[in-house]
């Protein structure tokens, strides 16, 4: 899956994976709040998918949230803030 993928580079806080809707303002302001903090992370835009690659990458988000909501974000495997959450986000990521 890590072809799918996008990096930004920043403070390896981890490995902190995030997927996104191109249009979602929600998961913009996630991954601009990532960038602020200097934090690296992963992301997919999920709706730029398709076929298999959709359906691996939505399977793989759903183990962390059934729901299917965007922006889902995985912490280290450990742990998921699902949505906007900014104060969750700085605590889980110590900024």
């Amino acid at each position: 899956m890590g072809a799918i993928m996008t990096r930004v580079e920043g403070v390896d806080k981890g490995n902190v994976v995030i997927y996104t809707l191109s249009t979602c303002g929600w998961c913009r302001k996630t991954k601009n709040l990532l960038r602020e903090l200097g934090i690296g992370y992963s992301f997919v835009d999920v709706d730029l998918l398709q076929g298999p690659a959709r359906e691996q990458v939505m399977g793989e988000m759903q183990k962390w949230n059934p729901r299917g909501s965007f922006p889902t974000i995985i912490i280290n495997n450990r742990e998921s803030i699902l949505g906007f959450d900014e104060e969750k986000i700085r605590e889980a990521l110590g900024s």
